[in-house]
């Protein structure tokens, strides 16, 4: 038994007639004849008694059609909401890195999305994760970040995919620390500075390259020997907080986060690895409003966080 065959039955029963309900249904007689059987066969019962003057329910296939129209009529209204519903339901998905910045133009973001029926997603994952959700058609922005020596490999891969891609900055890391850190008030910090303190590290590098192996280990000085590995920025930014033997490589932070957690942002002049954050999305997808006003609350805080020469 299928639906179909519950369409075929309550459709004979209301003409009376296999040659009236199977044209009503655009399918020839014998298919018909066929499925009722078939139906009947499944359940046990017989629907209907033929005879000369068409097709007649019995008692049981009264009370079968019963409980078909009701299932009908439920699928109809689910079939009917969803379709409703889609069309109104504004929808947006973004697989981002671990960065601040995008946190922020991302809370921006959910300000302005309105009242109108709307379903929002943003995951914070790396550059391969974000690419395999955007082929899967289960998101439709993505913001990958690689090393810039990477920048033709990257380019040369998205466009395999099929994947358009903007550059949003190219920026080299800078050292989050609390301001009560021992070197928050130092004016040129070198790496042997950091060797005795603890680095915060996400857990799993948001930066590939070919080889991954490589790229991690370009990622930071390995003059360090203690870290705490996390997997949110929530955790980071409290050890960063209360824990002033703490330090962690970031990417540009919104003064506001550095305000609420009471951190400070410096620059470490040995540090000269730069790196990219693109905007990648399907060639084929066309940006919806909402895509649009992300786009727009990324570039204002772009503009806030970034020096003039990462602000491309």
């Amino acid at each position: 038994m299928n639906i179909q065959h519950l369409k075929y039955a309550v459709e004979v029963a209301k003409t009376g007639s296999i040659s009236k309900a199977a044209e009503t249904l655009y399918i020839n007689q014998p298919n018909l004849s066929r499925a009722i059987r078939e139906l009947e066969g499944s359940l046990g019962i017989t629907l209907f008694e033929r005879s000369a003057k068409g097709m007649t329910t019995t008692r049981e296939g009264r009370e079968f059609l019963r409980n078909a129209e009701k299932v009908l009529a439920e699928l109809d209204e689910i079939e009917n909401y969803y379709k409703k519903g889609a069309a109104a339901r504004q929808r947006f998905s973004l697989a981002a890195p671990r960065a601040s910045y995008i946190g922020e133009a991302f809370v921006r973001f959910s300000r302005v999305i309105g009242r109108a029926p709307a379903e929002v997603f943003y995951q914070e994952t790396g550059a391969t994760d974000a690419i395999q959700l955007l082929l899967s058609a289960d998101y439709q922005l993505g913001v990958i970040r690689y090393a810039a020596r990477y920048d033709r490999y990257f380019r040369e891969l998205l466009d395999e995919k099929g994947l358009a891609h903007e550059l949003i900055a190219a920026f080299g890391y800078r050292l989050a620390m609390s301001e009560k850190h021992p070197l928050a008030k130092k004016s040129d910090i070198r790496f042997a500075d950091l060797a005795p303190f603890m680095e915060i590290v996400h857990a799993n590098s948001p930066i590939p390259a070919p080889p991954l192996a490589a790229a991690q280990k370009e990622e930071r000085p390995d003059n360090v020997s203690r870290r705490i590995f996390v997997f949110d920025r929530a955790s980071q930014f409290r050890l960063l907080c209360e824990n002033t033997e703490t330090f962690m490589w970031v990417s540009p932070v919104p003064a506001s986060i550095l305000s609420r957690y009471a951190l400070v942002q410096k620059d470490c002049s040995e540090n000269q690895k730069q790196y990219k954050d693109v905007l990648i999305y399907r060639k084929e997808h066309r940006l919806s409003e909402l895509d649009r006003a992300f786009i727009t609350e990324l570039c204002a805080v772009k503009r806030e966080c970034f020096q003039p020469g990462e602000r491309l």
